[in-house]
């Protein structure tokens, strides 16, 4: 892929994801406190994430997407909490970090970099990320939503796949598949 079709696909994904958040703030007014950002030092951050990529773009080197979006990613983390005087959060928001290397992934892969392989491997990055999300969440009680039962909810539905996988996994090995 040339550099010139790689900065319009990136335009293009920037493009959409703009129009999906005007469209989701219209839609869920508890958005709009995102679209009055104000501008403070996480910024930096993520707009030392955006040069990464910018970077990668210009030299051509597509796995540039990765460090790029976990920089970013962290930045949009400590926006988060520096907004919201939520530090705390970081117990179990470290766990976002595996999915930020998943769509770093993605990225990489729609940027010509060995597309199936690396598609596959920032999909399984995005779930294990969110596991691990929901299991630290509901460790320190953050998922209120759950009641106190949320912890054990989200193990039981944890453990009923990974069992379901194996299940999978051993059926296709046992029938030579």
């Amino acid at each position: 892929m040339s550099k010139g079709n790689r900065a319009q696909l990136i335009l293009g994904i920037l493009l959409i994801l703009a129009g999906v958040w005007f469209v989701a703030a219209q839609q869920v007014p508890s958005l709009k406190v995102w679209t009055n950002l104000e501008f403070s030092w996480p910024f930096y951050v993520i707009g030392a994430g955006a040069v990464i990529l910018v970077i990668g773009l210009a030299t051509g080197e597509p796995r540039m997407a990765i460090p790029a979006c976990i920089v970013a990613g962290i930045g949009g983390i400590l926006y988060y909490q520096n907004k919201f005087n939520d530090y705390q959060s970081w117990s179990f928001l470290w766990t976002l970090v595996p999915g930020f290397v998943g769509a770093g992934n993605i990225l990489a892969g729609l940027l010509g970099d060995d597309t199936r392989r690396s598609l596959a491997r920032g999909i399984n990055l995005l779930i294990i990320s969110a596991v691990l999300l929901l299991v630290f969440a509901a460790i320190f009680n953050r998922l209120n939503f759950l009641g106190n039962y949320g912890p054990a909810a989200v193990l039981i539905f944890l453990g009923l796949y990974v069992l379901g996988r194996g299940l999978v996994g051993w059926r296709r090995s046992s029938n030579g598949g």
